[in-house]
């Protein structure tokens, strides 16, 4: 028996360096234009401007967090309005289902930000190293000054794309051209230092040095992934029954590297350039791996060597594991749109749209204002000399146009009630008064209310508020508190 004490087993393993080499083809070109979109998106949009008028910023999209608003072009969300964020985040997280069980982790392969950055410092590295085999010599030479400077470059252009990766990232919360100004003759908040300090360091962290060791070992999401995915999904597959056995140098191969029977030679020549291309350094020829990201460059480079050798594409191909039994067994392929609307893709959609349409009909018929009313408990009530009650309430009434608005607020449902604001006088009291709410505002005004000795301790009745000129109302209920008879 070995004595284990002796000799531990180590539970970790050290990191492979992966040097993807660079390969072209349909999706790799797909990369491009995705990481292109994707960067473009989010170093672009805090500098477009959207015309709101005079009271509310012009950028068009802001998230508010000193005023607690959210602008998104003519959208205003406020912050009792949040159920529309967590709407757009439940449509975000019911998509990622749709498109894992429909397609695997396409995310992961094209849009993640792990993916798309690291992408982009990938393509840097090859600017200044080289391609794979370069980047592999580079690593095991001494130090040279040739070598630290090439290394400086490189690091100097990650430093600045994660500078930019993180400064871009706090405009999204001010005025951008304000903020950039203030940023630079250090005039602004230490907040937003810290901020762009904090991605720079994890940009450059994680797009420069870690890389694939992010997706097979720090993100849950390809351990989530799994509850999503079934026989019928689309993933990136080798299609083992086609290319097995291999034939490594298949075109000065023997009879007795065949084993005799050279009918069976697979498609596969072994050329490992499917390796040598994958981003996280796994070999997709071993099966469906927590390490692939279905980012498909494997495809490009296998066709590209089957077309060279004279062989039909499709050796390593987007396929669902029921079309390789059944292709292997002789069948044809389902049609694409067969495999992507099935039930399940179809129930994900349904409920993905389904809240699309209901934050759509929300949103079309939200209203514009809104009354709440706070009862003062300290005292709950007091008795007048002439008889009356008085209870005093303090009124919110938002007006989320962006403009000033004269708003009537009515008090319905009080026998003998009257009220009056707090700066005003009870000879003005009256069942309704005007006010004027400035744009955007939210404003809460004081203001008494008086009734009859004679009734309920805790009389029911309402409040409604209306704009002047427009038919927009709401409502909210109150209590007028007396003492008991």
């Amino acid at each position: 028996m070995n004595d284990l004490s002796n000799n531990p087993a180590s539970l970790y393993e050290k990191r492979k360096a992966v040097y993807p080499k660079a390969v072209d083809g349909f999706y790799r070109r797909l990369k491009w234009s995705i990481m292109a979109a994707a960067l473009l998106i989010y170093y672009v949009t805090p500098w477009l401007r959207w015309h709101r008028g005079q009271y509310a910023p012009d950028q068009a999209v802001l998230v508010d967090l000193a005023h607690r608003r959210f602008y998104f072009g003519p959208l205003e969300i406020w912050p009792h309005e949040f159920y529309y964020v967590a709407g757009l985040l439940i449509m975000a997280g019911v998509g990622l289902f749709l498109v894992t069980s429909a397609v695997g982790r396409a995310w992961c392969g094209y849009a993640c930000p792990q993916t798309v950055w690291t992408d982009l410092f990938q393509h840097l590295e090859r600017f200044i190293d080289g391609d794979r085999n370069a980047q592999a010599r580079l690593a095991k030479a001494p130090w040279t000054l040739g070598k630290i400077a090439r290394r400086g470059t490189k690091y100097a252009l990650f430093l600045l794309v994660s500078v930019a990766t993180g400064g871009a990232w706090i405009f999204y919360f001010a005025d951008a051209p304000t903020l950039a100004h203030e940023f630079v003759n250090g005039q602004a908040a230490p907040v937003a230092y810290a901020t762009v300090a904090l991605l720079t360091a994890t940009t450059f962290v994680f797009g420069g040095f870690m890389r694939e060791q992010v997706c097979i070992y720090m993100c849950p999401w390809p351990r989530i992934q799994t509850a999503m995915m079934d026989e019928k999904t689309l993933i990136v597959t080798y299609k083992d029954w086609r290319g097995e056995p291999r034939g490594r140098g298949r075109r000065t191969a023997t009879l007795a590297d065949l084993g005799g029977q050279p009918e069976r030679l697979g498609d596969c020549i072994d050329c490992n350039q499917c390796v040598a291309v994958c981003p996280t350094g796994i070999d997709i020829r071993e099966g469906p791996q927590i390490g692939c990201i279905t980012c498909a460059l494997c495809i490009d480079a296998c066709d590209s060597v089957m077309g060279k050798i004279g062989k039909p594409r499709g050796l390593i191909d987007y396929a669902t594991l029921e079309d390789c039994a059944a292709e292997s067994a002789g069948a044809p392929p389902k049609p694409l749109w067969k495999t992507v609307l099935r039930p399940r893709t179809l129930a994900y959609f349904s409920l993905w749209s389904g809240v699309g349409v209901a934050m759509l009909f929300a949103l079309g018929d939200r209203q514009r204002l809104s009354i709440s009313a706070l009862h003062g408990r300290n005292p709950a009530y007091v008795q007048l000399s002439d008889g009356h009650v008085r209870n005093n309430f303090t009124l919110k009434l938002r007006n989320m146009e962006l403009r000033p608005r004269l708003f009537e607020v009515r008090m319905d449902g009080l026998d003998g009630g009257a009220m009056w604001t707090a700066d005003g006088s009870r000879d003005r009291a009256g069942a309704a008064f005007r006010t004027n709410v400035p744009a955007d505002s939210l404003a809460k005004l004081p203001i008494f209310v008086t009734a009859p000795a004679g009734g309920e301790a805790d009389e029911p009745f309402t409040f409604t508020v209306r704009a002047i000129g427009q038919d927009e109302r709401d409502m909210t209920d109150a209590k007028f508190d007396r003492p008991a008879q």
